[in-house]
Order: structure tokens, then C-alpha cells, then sequence
């Protein structure tokens, strides 16, 4: 929204320009035909084209002055035309924009109490209490394991951050492009979730994977409900490392396929990148950037 308001303001204001020389011609043609000259024909070709301003110094040639003064004032009124269409077009998109920005902020206000209120609540939990959250974690991770296709490895990626990991079954090394996204990915493991955010201190879901694409020189769409409508889907079955997992019907989070059973991702506010079973959630389906 902030690149077409650019735009728009810079057609605009280049209209404006437009409007401003046409003024000032249209002055010039009317003194002319006041002292007795004319304003001719080639005069009138200069004004419509790009550069309407070098006719002024053609503004005493023979032919037709009246109707070329007519011309001249029937551009005038078309240019204003464009000029208010252009200035309600900008007026528009500003508003839009605005309306955007202001309700984002609104939402990351509610997201953000909702954190203060989960970290609250956290700290307040007692030692055998968090004991136990960690030990039904694990219990739901090793059950996402087995739910995966050909599961019976145990083993992930490399954590490596100069190589991308192994492949779904857990002994593929990645190369290509594929490669270069997982390494960026693993990369970023520790760093904090940040909604909207794509880099590089924090990132959101989606962040995480455009940014990790874009790195290895494939840039993909920047939302998970643009990554899943827009890129090419493959099945479960088939899923390699790079691959982005679309998970809920909504297709409202995604996260890198690493190998072995396991995604990398930004899980949710308050939580930092890390590594998960690929199907710790409920999986919509599987893209693969560049086909």
C-alpha cells in the first residue's frame, strides 16, 4: 500500500506540473492573440505531447489561433480531470493505508497483553508444575514423531548453521537453493518471534520462511496463506527439506521441512525459533518454492 501511495503521488504531482505549464501557455496563447499573432498548429503538437513547456517559444507561429486557443483550454480541463482523479486516487489509498497501519497496531496491542498475561501466569507455575508441562511436551512430540510418513528415525538435521540438514528420512544432505534456505533457517534458531517481523533480529512464521527463500535467491510470497494459494503443492508423502509445511485449515502457520520428521519455525508469540516435529500441528499441505 505504501509503494502504490508513492506511486500515485508521483503521477500526481507530475500532472500537477502538466497543469501548471498549461496555465502558463494558455496565458502566453491568449497575450499572443490579444497583440494580433497566433498561436499555430505546431505549438499545440508540442503541448500535447510530454513536454507541452518547449511551445512557449513556438507560441508566435501562423495558423488558426482562435481554434488553437480553444485546444489549448479543452487540455486544461482535461488535465484537471486526471488531477482530481489522480488526487482522489492518493486521498484513497492513504486513508487505506492508515486504516491498515491502526488496526495491525490494535491487534498486536490485544497479542501483546495476551503474552504479558501467558508469561505471568508461567511465572507463577511451581517447579513440579512446569516439570510436568515439559514432560506432556515431550509426550506430544514423540507422538507427532510417529505420526510422520516413514517415521523410525529419530534423528534431525544437522544443527550445523554451515549446511543445510538431512532429508526425510534423515540421511539426505540438501544442496541448491533448497540447502541455502534450510542453513539460513537453522540459522536463525533462538531468535525470538516477532509478529510482522521478517528479520533480522525476529521474525514471524512467514517472515521466517520468505526471508530464509529470498536468501537463497528464490523469493516467494510473504504470508502463509499467500505461500500455500500461490506456490506449487506436493504430497506429505514426497515432502523434502525446503519444503514449507501449511498447517490449519485457515493456512494461518507454516514451517521449513528440515528432514527427519522436523520443521524448523516461529511457533507463536512469546516463544523463539526453534525446531518441532513436522507434525506437532494439524498439516494443510506441502509447497515447494521453485516447482
Amino acid at each position: 500500500q505504501s509503494k502504490r501511495l508513492t506511486s500515485l503521488q508521483s503521477d500526481l504531482a507530475h500532472t500537477q506540473g502538466r497543469m501548471d505549464v498549461l496555465h502558463d501557455l494558455a496565458g502566453a496563447a491568449a497575450r499572443t492573440q490579444y497583440r494580433g499573432g497566433y498561436f499555430g498548429s505546431a505549438g499545440i503538437q508540442l503541448l500535447l505531447g510530454d513536454h507541452p513547456e518547449h511551445a512557449l517559444s513556438d507560441a508566435a507561429q501562423a495558423g488558426q489561433a482562435s481554434q488553437n486557443l480553444v485546444n489549448i483550454y479543452e487540455t486544461q480541463k482535461t488535465a484537471r480531470t486526471e488531477l482530481d482523479r489522480q488526487t482522489e486516487a492518493a486521498t484513497k489509498s492513504l486513508r487505506e493505508l492508515k486504516k491498515t497501519l491502526e488496526d495491525k497496531a490494535g491487534a498486536k496491542d490485544k497479542i501483546q497483553k495476551k503474552i504479558a498475561d501467558a508469561e505471568r501466569i508461567e511465572a507463577g507455575l511451581e517447579k513440579e508444575q512446569v516439570s510436568g508441562l515439559a514432560q506432556l511436551e515431550k509426550k506430544q512430540a514423540d507422538e507427532a514423531k510417529s505420526k510422520w510418513p516413514g517415521s523410525g528415525s529419530n534423528g534431525g538435521p544437522s544443527n550445523d548453521k554451515g549446511g543445510a540438514g538431512g532429508g526425510p528420512s534423515g540421511g539426505t544432505a540438501v544442496s541448491g537453493a533448497a540447502g541455502q534456505a534450510v542453513a539460513f533457517a537453522m540459522a536463525q534458531i533462538g531468535k525470538p518471534y516477532g509478529w510482522g517481523d521478517v528479520g533480522p533480529s525476529s521474525y514471524d512464521c512467514s517472515g521466517l520462511t520468505s526471508v530464509a527463500w529470498a536468501h537463497a535467491g528464490h523469493p516467494i510470497p510473504r504470508t502463509s496463506q499467500a505461500q500455500w494459494q500461490g506456490l506449487h503443492r506436493v504430497s506429505l508423502s514426497s515432502a523434502q527439506p525446503g519444503d514449507l509445511i501449511i498447517y490449519f485449515n485457515d493456512a494461518t502457520h507454516v514451517g521449513m521441512y528440515i528432514g527427519g520428521g522436523q520443521i524448523v519455525h516461529a511457533p507463536r508469540p512469546g516463544r523463539t525459533i526453534t525446531t518441532a516435529p513436522a507434525a506437532s500441528m494439524p498439516i494443510l499441505g506441502v509447497v515447494r518454492p521453485g516447482g
